[in-house]
């Protein structure tokens, strides 16, 4: 049996890349389209470099977006996210790429989905994955979307135009409260750490805060500082695993850690403090309200997941949270929060409000850029394709 194309489009959206297809071309059962994925990324790697596919090796570019139109009557279009493992052969589907999410409605505008409005073209996006809406104000001249510009993404090299993208009530995305265990802080017994307070929040995506204090850290490490140190590694994966227990997002540790690795993500905070991101750029501490460092897929990431800053920017003004208790929003409901990250500063719009005794995310709003990179089609082995898959090539 020969092997397969399929078209595609390979695209970054704020400080991630992925391969994006349109939806129908793929098969729609997982046990069909995953082996697919992962040829494609060039998974499982025991490497860690996807040398025989077009991952990056990091869990920033091993993603993969579907989209198509959608059937609901307040949407556009419908997006599926797939995280792929990139030394293990595993296709996570349990979470939102935010980052990947400011790309969706380029694409959904570029592949005929939606109709292109001079000047901002509003997509109205369904994540599948979390079953929220996702609004995304995307530039469009002379019917295409725009790709160069002037805003700036600390994490990319170039600026670009700025895609504004707006989270709609995304509290409960995963595990349906804004505050799972109905607490703005609990405190974990981890085996092998001990007894740790965290943070445990559900907007966009799950989130587990600690403080970097409680890490051994001082909360401006970069990815040199961190990769490598299998102990800490170890501890922050048992944290983590014991924090999606706690959410009801696994039966035990073990599953968290085996079956689902993408969600929840944990990150360390800090007060504001003058230190030098990775790309060389001082920030000093009156630019930011405090500090931040996230862990997907295992490693420190480069910059910030953006579905993790939706959930950071709602904890900064959530009283009584970890984050909130290093950051200056004591009373503030609706806020701009700016915190620093890996490689540089975020700024995002956050808004809260308490309704029947619970707290509740009205919106966030983050601002990306975009850009397709290739399009054309991907090559896949037979060693990939279900039996039921018949050589096929088709093109866009």
């Amino acid at each position: 049996m020969r092997g397969a194309t399929f078209p595609a489009v390979f695209m970054r959206g704020g400080t991630s890349k992925g391969i994006f297809f349109r939806a129908g071309v793929l098969p729609d059962d997982p046990a069909l389209r995953d082996p697919i994925l992962l040829a494609v990324l060039g998974s499982p790697d025991p490497y860690n470099r996807q040398i025989d596919g077009l991952g990056g090796a990091s869990s920033s570019t091993s993603k993969a977006v579907i989209v198509g139109p959608s059937q609901r009557a307040d949407a556009d279009v419908d997006y599926l996210f797939a995280q792929v493992g990139v030394d293990r052969a595993v296709v996570d589907y349990s979470g939102n790429c935010g980052n990947l999410s400011g790309a969706v409605g380029p694409f959904a505008i570029s592949q005929g989905f939606v109709e292109p409005v001079e000047g901002i073209t509003v997509v109205r996006i369904w994540q599948v994955n979390t079953s929220r809406l996702i609004i995304a104000h995307v530039p469009v001249h002379d019917g295409e979307p725009l790709e160069e510009g002037e805003f700036w993404l600390d994490g990319v090299p170039s600026p670009g135009a700025e895609i504004e993208v707006d989270f709609v009530d995304p509290g409960g995305s995963l595990t349906g409260a804004l505050l799972p265990t109905g607490n703005a802080v609990d405190e974990l017994d981890v085996a092998g750490v001990g007894r740790i307070r965290a943070t445990l929040l559900d907007a966009a995506t799950a989130m587990v805060f600690v403080t970097a204090a409680d890490l051994g850290l001082t909360g401006v490490e970069l990815r040199g500082d961190i990769d490598g140190d299998v102990a800490l590694s170890a501890r922050v994966e048992a944290i983590r695993a014991h924090a999606a227990v706690a959410m009801g997002l696994a039966a035990t540790v073990g599953e968290a850690t085996a079956r689902r690795p993408a969600t929840p993500k944990i990150a360390f905070v800090s007060p504001t403090r003058a230190h030098v991101a990775s790309g060389g750029a001082a920030i000093e501490a009156d630019d930011v309200d405090f500090v931040a460092r996230v862990f997907s897929m295992g490693t420190l990431h480069h910059a910030y997941v953006a579905t993790g800053a939706v959930a950071t920017a709602v904890a900064a003004v959530l009283p009584g949270t970890v984050v909130n208790e290093v950051s200056p929003f004591g009373v503030d409901r609706a806020a701009s929060v700016r915190f620093a990250h890996a490689s540089g500063v975020v700024r995002i719009g956050a808004a809260v409000e308490e309704r029947d005794g619970a707290w509740h995310a009205r919106n966030v709003r983050v601002s990306r850029t975009a850009r397709r990179i290739m399009a054309g089609e991907v090559y896949v082995p037979s060693s990939a394709l279900g039996g039921s898959l018949a050589t096929t090539r088709t093109s866009t």
